[in-house]
């Protein structure tokens, strides 16, 4: 009882990294649709933002885990907050100077962060108190995500999409004037990235003077190397799966405010709105699935929402109106638990290889980089923005294999392992 109380606060520090990683990647769709206005960029052109943000994972996910390994996930937590509140400051340049490539620098180094602070705080979560619930236990965690999913659009429409000038007084305007005017509302995000920085940096402090337990897996003869970690194949699939889910969540989450827009769908509330209904729906998704699987193992939930999910994209392509946001919503509500589903199943039975192991999933979340680009190339090319739900859709798919048998921990007898059924 004594060792469970101590992990009561380690706990609620943890989780409120997720709540706060998921703010920033959940400014997203609102970032995006005002960059886009602001720098008269075409749909691929935007989509640079999620570009910048998840390309820094597959670059410092690995940095990360060694991080873990060699000085303990209190001083790779600390880092990643640094980083983190480093990358929401630098928005005031990137203001003042009116430049999009500025911003896209100032996402990297905020991702840089991101990249840290979900390499740590997974696993450990997954690792802190009772094994036998892990996956439960990260989805709980992953819930907060969920809040910041909600909270997000909302604060960010009434504070970043601030719209100075009309459609109509642009038009009328000289090329070179209407480039400062949109620009100049760009600035409106300095406000919201300096305070966010100030609860980093707060939130850093609470970290170096509060006791965390050391987790690691200090087993001398692990030899850390990548190839030995890639013969887990539960881990090898789920790196896959990850990196097709990632891919399909952001193009889902940060690109909602722009189909809206874009296929001009009539609607009672602004986008901004139901992007948030979309959160909430996603929230809701995070608790439900917890709940659920007292009673469906992990990987069969998985494996019944990812399908789900695949049907909705269907919808989403060939429907039109209110139904196609409704399917979206849905989406969002069926997509809550694979991230942290998918994470904790592919890091099952690793051992000394956890933090490695870590590190190769988080990397895989450079999927949000890629698969947003080709939703974009295919809208563009195709002048139909409901033709990008190809991607997610194909991404979905994936994930249902991982669900029905990738997930299955078996690691080779002939390199030392033992063989799981």
């Amino acid at each position: 009882m004594q060792k469970a109380k101590s992990y009561i606060i380690p706990l609620i520090l943890i989780t409120s990294l997720f709540f706060l990683w998921g703010f920033a990647h959940n400014l997203d769709p609102v970032l995006i649709p005002h960059l886009k206005r602001s720098f008269s960029l075409t749909t691929t052109q935007a989509t640079l933002v999620d570009s910048a943000l998840f390309i820094a994972y597959f670059f410092m996910a690995l940095p990360a885990g060694y991080i873990m390994k060699k000085w303990g996930y209190k001083i790779g937590i600390i880092t990643g907050l640094l980083l983190f509140s480093l990358g929401s400051l630098l928005f005031v340049p990137a203001a003042n100077f009116q430049s999009y490539n500025y911003f896209l620098i100032a996402l990297f180094v905020i991702a840089c962060g991101l990249t840290i602070l979900e390499t740590a705080a997974n696993p450990y979560v997954s690792a802190l108190g009772n094994p036998s619930n892990s996956t439960q236990k990260l989805n709980l965690a992953q819930s907060f995500n969920g809040l910041a999913v909600v909270l997000a659009p909302l604060l960010g429409e009434k504070y970043i999409l601030i719209q100075g000038h009309t459609d109509a007084e642009l038009d009328v305007m000289t090329e070179s004037a209407k480039k400062v005017a949109l620009a100049s509302e760009a600035a409106s995000v300095k406000t919201p990235y300096i305070i966010l920085a100030m609860v980093l940096l707060i939130v850093a402090a609470l970290f170096y003077f509060i006791k965390l337990p050391d987790l690691r897996n200090k087993d001398e003869n692990n030899s850390n190397s990548i190839l030995k970690t890639f013969r887990h194949r539960h881990l090898s699939w789920a790196v896959i799966a990850q990196f097709f889910y990632v891919g399909a969540q952001v193009s889902i989450f940060s690109l909602f405010i722009v189909y809206i827009n874009d296929a001009k769908i009539v609607t009672n509330l602004s986008p901004a709105k139901y992007a948030s209904i979309a959160g909430l729906a996603f929230l809701i998704g995070r608790f439900a699935g917890t709940a659920f699987m007292k009673f469906i193992a992990p990987n069969k939930l998985l494996l019944i929402y990812s399908l789900i999910s695949t049907i909705l994209c269907g919808i989403v392509i060939v429907g039109n109106g209110m139904m196609t946001i409704y399917a979206l919503i849905g989406i969002c509500f069926f997509m809550s638990i694979m991230f942290p589903t998918i994470f904790s199943l592919g890091i099952k039975e690793l051992g000394a290889d956890t933090e490695i192991a870590s590190s190769l999933i988080v990397m895989s979340i450079v999927g949000g980089a890629v698969m947003p680009r080709f939703f974009g190339i295919i809208s563009d090319a195709t002048g139909n923005i409901q033709l990008g739900y190809i991607v997610p859709l194909g991404c979905f798919m994936v994930v249902a294999y991982f669900g029905w048998k990738g997930y299955k921990v078996k690691t080779p007898p002939n390199n030392g392992g033992v063989l799981y059924n």
